[in-house]
């Protein structure tokens, strides 16, 4: 095994225990004392504890992993060693923090701000542990399998399967905690969602800026962009619709970090420009994250988390 994929691996594994310890945690100490079912295995689990009183983890753990045989007599070996792991890492790390604060969590829950509190926290941190555990390759299975058995048998599409997954265990925490609790369930539900997408297109990038840059010295301000900011750029043909004359746009793409030192080269060059800045979802190529680099982890993301058809 050469160096590159050894430290792969032990970055790979450091995202599945940390991601599912961060996840947890948000089960543990947000989300079960609030009595928020925010669907998923963790939602279940956490009516189950209020109902019996049994640990959330050790639930999720007796739910997750017939879902995972059920899934890998279906689907086959695909679904691999990893998602297993995640499932058991994060069961374990919910029972861990669960026993440490007695499912009590931080919060008094004195009046409806605690609750919201802990919504939108353990929403944000739920959403963030699952995202990284992602990273890895893996995922922490339950009710993704059971709506990916319903997409498979059934003419449901995934999305929609997922969504009617998670409903029902929303609408089952209606029935037990009543509408209010409910209501900051689908609060965590979404902020999860988004925080999830996030992660996962963000955590390991370098996060961008694109400029545009109208400016008659556009030739001196791409020389310095190429010699102190160590960027290329895009000259653009345009026409000013008040002039009606042909203008140079010049696009430049640089890190966050560099945008006061091209705001600084841009003013320097030419005080009259006209310069505006908008935020860069991704980028990839020379001098940001190698497009390769995307590729590969989605042909691994799809590897491990879709099933065969």
């Amino acid at each position: 095994m050469t160096d590159i994929n050894h430290k792969r691996l032990v970055l790979e594994a450091l995202y599945l225990v940390g991601g599912t310890a961060l996840a947890g945690f948000a089960i543990a100490v947000f989300i079960t004392p609030a009595k928020i079912a925010s669907g998923g295995v963790n939602g279940v689990a956490t009516i189950i504890y209020h109902l019996t009183g049994w640990d959330t983890g050790f639930v999720m753990l007796c739910i997750s992993v017939p879902l995972f045989l059920v899934g890998m007599s279906i689907f086959g070996k695909t679904y691999g060693v990893r998602s297993l792991a995640g499932t058991l890492f994060l069961s374990i790390w919910v029972s861990l923090f669960g026993q440490l604060t007695d499912y009590n969590g931080f919060l008094p829950y004195i009046d409806r701000m605690d609750t919201l509190l802990s919504a939108i926290f353990g929403g944000v941190l739920l959403g963030s542990g699952i995202g990284i555990v992602m990273r890895s390759g893996a995922n922490t299975g339950g009710t993704d399998i059971l709506a990916q058995i319903l997409a498979r048998y059934t003419p449901l599409p995934l999305g929609t399967a997922l969504f009617l997954c998670d409903t029902s265990v929303i609408v089952f925490g209606a029935m037990v905690f009543g509408l209010e609790r409910a209501l900051f369930a689908v609060i965590t539900l979404y902020l999860s969602g988004q925080m999830v997408n996030f992660v996962v297109m963000n955590l390991g990038t370098k996060y961008a800026k694109t400029a545009y840059i109208v400016s008659e010295h556009h030739e001196a301000i791409g020389k310095r962009i190429i010699t102190e900011l160590h960027h290329g750029g895009t000259l653009i043909s345009g026409v000013g619709i008040f002039t009606g004359r042909e203008r140079t746009i010049l696009l430049a793409v640089v890190h966050n970090q560099q945008i006061n030192h091209l705001t600084q080269i841009v003013h320097q060059e030419d005080p009259k420009a006209f310069m505006f800045v908008h935020e860069t979802y991704q980028a990839l190529g020379e001098g940001f994250v190698p497009m390769q680099n995307l590729i590969k982890l989605e042909e691994k993301r799809s590897k491990q988390n879709s099933p065969n058809r």
